[in-house]
């Protein structure tokens, strides 16, 4: 069983190296991780520059490889080299990110983006992460990464992606793992100005969640503010098919 692990928070975070030790185990380990952070890379490509793969040393890892590039290029390369290889990927994880991945997150997310590259690919795939960005429990995670191991398997070409969270709390107090929707997630957000000149400004994003508490019992967004850890199945089909129906009745003149 060959399993390829990518990232976001790049391949030095404790996340990834928690993670690859929950799956050591179960298969043959291959991590193609980015070099750096790259937190809301959502599915970037690099198309317009090259990419530098670099072999690392990581516990665990049968071969693990460093990338300049982001978390869908990591496993787009990734994939590609192990095929070179004659080595067939049957399954994908991303994570373990420090960071909740919830709700509409989901969609600036380089860490479910990796996975759905697999999932585009027909593999199996996996999102796992610990909601904080300075998280110190992992061992849920982990353990939910291993348990959900053999139904994910049976998720092959379906184009779907298995997105796990867990709260950044004692495993023995983590009240259970739930299936959830996605919630609603917004910010209270602003641009810090960092410099300022005659002819510019350079900004930094930031910004702090507003919580929803009139949200439905099974959200993403409200089960792990309440102690639970939630799995979610996220399907890319961007189509609005009741707004398809109302353009057909449309009458567009080119004049």
């Amino acid at each position: 069983m060959n399993i390829l692990v990518a990232n976001d928070d790049g391949i030095q975070a404790e996340g990834i190296r928690r993670l690859v030790g929950a799956l050591k185990e179960l298969g043959d380990v291959y991590v193609f991780a980015p070099d750096g952070q790259r937190s809301a890379n959502s599915h970037a490509l690099s198309i317009s520059r090259p990419v530098k793969v670099s072999r690392a040393e990581f516990e665990g890892a049968k071969e693990a490889y460093k990338v300049d590039g982001t978390p869908a290029d990591s496993v787009k390369l990734g994939m590609d080299l192990l095929q070179r290889k004659g080595l067939k990927v049957d399954i994908i994880y991303s994570g373990i990110n420090h960071g909740g991945n919830l709700g509409g997150d989901t969609v600036y997310s380089g860490t479910v983006s990796a996975a759905a590259e697999g999932a585009f690919l027909g593999i199996p795939a996996v999102a796992m992460s610990v909601n904080s960005h300075t998280p110190v429990y992992f061992e849920a995670c982990c353990k939910a990464a291993a348990a959900v191991f053999p139904m994910a398997l049976k998720t092959a070409g379906q184009g779907r992606v298995i997105s796990i969270n867990t709260p950044d709390i004692p495993e023995e107090e983590v009240k259970g793992i739930r299936p959830a929707r996605l919630g609603v997630v917004t910010y209270d957000e602003w641009f810090d100005v960092l410099e300022e000149t005659e002819d510019s400004v350079t900004y930094r994003y930031t910004g702090t969640p507003v919580f929803h508490e009139d949200e439905a019992g099974d959200a993403d967004t409200l089960l792990i503010r309440q102690g639970y850890g939630t799995i979610s199945m996220i399907k890319y089909d961007l189509n609005d098919y009741e707004g398809l129906e109302k353009i057909k009745g449309w009458e567009i003149e080119l004049k």
